[in-house]
């Protein structure tokens, strides 16, 4: 099942008991040193002098990396998620278990779960209701994941959706959690000679609307993470650390086996405003091996 099934699937459970809260990447092929405090946000610190590394105390895992095992046994995917050093994961669907349910299991982990990936139509459902959920599983973030061709084939249409995300922000806000969207590679291919994702940053209140950037899919698509910094310091809350191999394919790979310069990346993690680092694979071979390289990588590259 891609990301794409995922989102029309658990769109049908949020009318349900169980809300359902969908995955943060779209099919594969889609178009296109600091320190951390205890939430996991990168403190100020100049990583290009004297060599210093980027340290993330709180590595996170996005679910949908590791779906096909949460589908069959939920809580002991989360312990094993645990029990390899993650502390933060980011859902991808709930797997018809309730808010309470699903806040037992992270509590009987040890994990916490900052942010969960909503559909579009989350927000122009029963967006109540879906902040109510998470308000009770405990997340403190709500990302879109994924746009559908016909709402993004215009700068105009990513104006529109400007609007529709500072709306349910400043809900999500009063309500006491923060809004986001996670790109793909798409928002990065020009349309009429500007940039969408650019436009869609800039037409969103800051107060309202905080980025997820998807590290593989703006690099697969020509776009330099640092350049995302530099040109909008302060508005990536988090992100998604993922690897993309050197092949033409630019294809996925764990993290630290592929040419993206995580080093240089991470330790500029505090001028984007980062607090959250989920790793993730859409489609690993063996999903417990990869979250476990990826991880060990990144307690390496940290130390």
């Amino acid at each position: 099942m891609d990301r794409r099934d995922a989102l029309r699937r658990l769109a049908a459970v949020a009318a349900a008991p169980v809300l359902g809260i969908p995955g943060g990447a779209a099919p594969p092929g889609s178009a296109a040193g600091s320190r951390t405090t205890a939430a996991g946000r990168a403190a100020p610190a100049d990583a290009r002098a004297g060599g210093a590394r980027p340290i993330i105390d709180r590595i996170g895992l996005q679910l949908y990396t590791v779906r096909t095992l949460m589908a069959r046994d939920f809580e002991a995917t989360l312990e094993t998620v645990a029990a390899i050093g993650y502390r933060e994961v980011e859902f991808a669907g709930y797997f018809d278990r309730s808010p309470a349910e699903v806040r037992g299991a992270l509590d009987r982990a040890g994990l916490d779960a900052p942010s969960a990936h909503v559909g579009l139509d989350a927000i122009r459902g029963d967006w109540d209701r879906t902040l109510d959920a998470a308000l009770e599983i405990g997340h403190r973030w709500l990302i879109v994941a994924w746009l559908p061709a016909g709402e993004r084939r215009t700068l105009d249409d990513y104006r529109r959706l400007a609007e529709e995300f500072d709306r349910a922000g400043e809900r999500a806000r009063a309500a006491g959690l923060r809004f986001g969207y996670h790109n793909h590679d798409f928002e990065f291919v020009p349309v009429d000679g500007r940039v969408p994702y650019d436009t869609l940053v800039a037409a969103t209140d800051p107060e309202h609307v905080a980025f997820e950037l998807d590290l593989y899919w703006a690099s697969r698509a020509g776009r330099d993470p640092l350049d995302c910094f530099r040109r909008h310091p302060g508005r990536f809350a988090l992100v998604h650390v993922k690897d993309m191999d050197g092949t033409a394919a630019k294809g996925m790979t764990d993290v630290g086996d592929g040419v993206i310069d995580f080093a240089a990346i991470l330790a500029r993690a505090a001028e984007a405003g980062v607090r959250h680092f989920f790793v993730e694979h859409d489609r690993p071979a063996a999903p417990i091996e990869s979250i476990r390289r990826s991880y060990a990588y990144l307690k390496r590259l940290s130390a």
